[in-house]
C-alpha cells in the first residue's frame, strides 16, 4: 500500500518531544519546494474531531458506522471504529490519496522509516538503539548524540530536516536533485 506514495516518512519521539510542532515546519518546508505532502496521524486515546450539534456529528450519534462530509473546500470521512480493531497504518496510507511525501506521526513502531526526535533535556532513552528503522536522530543537541547514532541533524534547523527528507526522496525516486 505505501507504494502509493513517492516517500513515507515517520517522526518517532516519546510524548512531549515536539512531534507535532516539527511536523509542521517540515510540512511547510516541503510545501513550499513544490512537493504534495499527506500526514497520518496516531493517537493513543479517544477523540473526536466532529462538533456537537453539527449534522454529522448527529448522524454519527444516531448511529451511523461512516458519514462524509463534502464541501467545495475539502471532503472528510469519520468512520466509526468501536468494535474492531485499530486501523493499521497500511489501511490508512491506502486510503488516502497518492502524495509525494507522506509524514506519519507516532506509529512509532511501523516497518517504515523514521526520523527520531530526541531532546537532550527530557533524557529519555535513544528509539535508535532498537530499531533499524531510524536513518536520522533530529536533536536540539546534535554534539551529545552516541557515536552509534544514525545520520544526526540538528532539531532547530527544520530546513536540514526538509533537505534531508527530500534527498532520501530523490535516492529513492530516481530523480535528480538541481
Amino acid at each position: 500500500m505505501i507504494q502509493r506514495h513517492g516517500s513515507v516518512i515517520g517522526l518517532a519521539a516519546f510524548s512531549g518531544s515536539g512531534k507535532t510542532t516539527l511536523a509542521e515546519k517540515l510540512i511547510v518546508g516541503l510545501v513550499s519546494r513544490g512537493m504534495d505532502v499527506a500526514t497520518v496521524k496516531h493517537a493513543h486515546h479517544a477523540f473526536d474531531a466532529d462538533t456537537p450539534g453539527k449534522d454529522s456529528y448527529r448522524h454519527r450519534a444516531a448511529g451511523a458506522r461512516q458519514v462524509a462530509v463534502s464541501s467545495p473546500a475539502r471532503s472528510v470521512l469519520f468512520t466509526e471504529n468501536l468494535s474492531g480493531p485499530e486501523r493499521s497504518l497500511a489501511d490508512l496510507l491506502a486510503a488516502i490519496a497518492p502524495a509525494d511525501i507522506v509524514i506519519v506521526e507516532g506509529f512509532k513502531k511501523s516497518s517504515i522509516s523514521k526520523i527520531e526526535i530526541h531532546r537532550a533535556e527530557l533524557a529519555h532513552p535513544f528509539l535508535f538503539a532498537d530499531d533499524p528503522l531510524i536513518i536520522a536522530v533530529a536533536s536540539n543537541d546534535p554534539a551529545s548524540l552516541p557515536a552509534d547514532a544514525p545520520f544526526s541533524i540538528d532539531l532547530d534547523q527544520p530546513d536540514s530536516i526538509v533537505d534531508f527528507i527530500i534527498q532520501r526522496h530523490n535516492q529513492q525516486s530516481g530523480t535528480v536533485a538541481l
